[in-house]
């Protein structure tokens, strides 16, 4: 479904600064895997998003979704096929706009490729039934703006404006670091609800290590721009946070950074 190969991404090269971010990386998803990604600061956990979503391109190596080549394909025409959500609940919205016309827009953009502001009393209405599904009284309020909206409200609708049309792939980068616990677990409830039913294949990146192992069907641990664990079934289900530490270090040589990433809950 999602190949990477022999992934390269060099930052500054040939300066002092130069930095390796992707590091021949080599990745490739199923249908209907969702894989959650786990990595000290500067791991290139969100190198990798970018690089999939088009932000920018490899310096070597190449990416295929659903057997075509998108290596080299503009990212607003990636967007066509790949939704993304941000840890900034903005990014990917127009605040000015209301719920109802930034999923108007979206699901223009997604469906025909272009950005028609037209709203219909038919998509109106599946809007309003689409967003009862998450009980949050965010059908009552179609008419408000996205800035007026707090952060967990925010996310949801973005997540809904990156699935009305069910996109190949499904990218979260951190979408719920910026919530407070028990708003993060709403969304997170609505994100399962929404890749279960859509079947879609997901890619996660979470400093949580303990939803990290307890979400989706694989995880990936990545280190100095490549993955250096990749776990899936029954030695997913059994594993626990220490022990998967203990196999960073093993791998890595070094202890893991990220204080953020210990958190239980």
């Amino acid at each position: 479904m999602l190949t990477i190969e022999n992934a390269v991404k060099i930052f500054s090269k040939n300066t002092p600064n130069e930095h390796i971010a992707l590091n021949h990386l080599n990745l490739t998803l199923e249908k209907r895997d969702f894989v959650t990604i786990v990595g000290s600061n500067g791991a290139g956990k969100s190198t990798l998003f970018h690089a999939v979503s088009g932000g920018f391109w490899l310096d070597e190596g190449s990416i295929y979704l659903d057997g075509k080549d998108i290596t080299f394909l503009q990212e607003h025409k990636r967007a066509q096929t790949i939704g993304r959500l941000f840890q900034d609940p903005m990014k990917g919205t127009a605040p000015g706009l209301t719920i109802e016309e930034n999923l108007a827009l979206s699901y223009s953009r997604s469906k025909r490729g272009l950005l028609l502001p037209a709203l219909n009393k038919q998509d109106c209405s599946r809007f309003r039934e689409l967003l009862s599904d998450f009980h949050m009284g965010l059908e009552d309020r179609m008419n408000t703006k996205m800035g007026l909206l707090s952060g967990g409200q925010r996310q949801v609708v973005t997540l809904l404006m990156c699935t009305l049309v069910p996109p190949k792939l499904l990218l979260l980068d951190e979408h719920t670091a910026a919530l407070d616990p028990a708003t993060a677990e709403k969304v997170m409830e609505i994100t399962n609800q929404i890749i279960k039913k859509h079947q879609l294949t997901t890619m996660m990146i979470t400093h949580n290590m303990t939803s990290a192992l307890t979400t989706g069907n694989r995880i990936i641990m990545m280190d100095s721009g490549n993955i250096i664990l990749d776990i899936s079934g029954k030695e997913k289900e059994k594993m626990n946070v220490p022990e998967l530490l203990d196999l960073y270090s093993a791998k890595s040589k070094k202890t893991f950074d990220q204080d953020r990433a210990l958190l239980s809950s």
